[in-house]
């Protein structure tokens, strides 16, 4: 079964907008680190649908974000969609997800971040290390 999926890579001030997924049974990578979006409803275009999800998720009025890339297998279909965060982290509200931080790319690399919430390093979910290697070319273009 396939399913669709819109992603926001946002960045402020040369760091990027992270999401820590919950550690919940049954959700899609549990516990890593991904970017704030998801499903797309039906119907739904993924430009509205990153627009909607950045509501639910972080309750920002997201500016039209430009498509970045696309990732197509055999069970995801992945719009990435990059742009400014302009607003502080501070205005932002997490309901969804366990903690959320800004990273620089020197810590993405790196492939585990801090989390203040939990007070640990988590790793990174597949759909931001695709975006990662978008970012960082050194890291090679693996899908």
């Amino acid at each position: 079964m396939s399913f669709a999926v819109a992603l926001a890579m946002l960045e402020r001030e040369g760091r990027w907008l992270l999401q820590l997924r919950d550690d919940i049974e049954g959700i899609v990578h549990p516990g890593c680190w991904g970017l704030f979006g998801g499903h797309l409803d039906p119907g739904e275009r993924p430009e509205q649908a990153i627009l909607r999800e950045l509501g639910e998720e972080i309750g920002w009025e997201a500016p039209e974000l430009p498509l970045w890339f696309e990732h197509h297998d055999d069970q995801l279909s992945a719009f990435y969609f990059r742009g400014p965060l302009t607003v502080p982290l501070c205005e932002l509200q997490l309901n969804e997800g366990q903690d959320m931080a800004l990273a620089g790319l020197e810590e993405l690399r790196s492939g585990r971040i801090w989390s203040p919430r939990l007070q640990q390093r988590r790793g990174l979910a597949p759909s931001l290390e695709r975006a990662v290697r978008r970012l960082d070319p050194r890291l090679g273009p693996k899908n």
